[in-house]
């Protein structure tokens, strides 16, 4: 996965501000972000999504991430979803983080897209 941060980074905050270009004025300091992440306690595989508005609470966001990874074979799954924050950029570095700190730890990273999760 070489390269994960920079392109996720850069794809997430386009994203942001091509959102943020098209959302009526007040409406960007009411927007929080996050992203998941998921771990599968039996393998080295690490899920981590692109960063998003929620729109349910972060207990249903990792039901949701869990389900995801198990869809992909993984049998024992933690997942974890941030709580939300109003500055796009702070969710990013947070998920730069998260995938260096798994990466450290030997981890089989997997992005997925924002088209891919949260489930709509």
């Amino acid at each position: 996965m070489a390269h994960f941060p920079q392109r996720l980074a850069r794809a997430a905050l386009a994203a942001v501000a091509g959102l943020s270009a098209l959302a009526p004025p007040g409406a960007q300091a009411a927007a929080r972000w996050t992203f998941c992440v998921a771990s599968a306690l039996d393998a080295k595989d690490v899920w981590i999504s692109g960063i998003f508005p929620p729109a349910v609470d972060r207990d249903q966001l990792e039901d949701a991430m869990k389900r995801y990874a198990r869809l992909r074979g993984a049998v024992r799954v933690v997942a974890q979803c941030p709580e939300p924050v109003g500055d796009p950029a702070s969710a990013v570095n947070a998920q730069i983080e998260a995938e260096s700190f798994n990466k450290r730890l030997g981890a089989a990273l997997h992005a997925v897209s924002t088209q891919d999760f949260p489930p709509r």
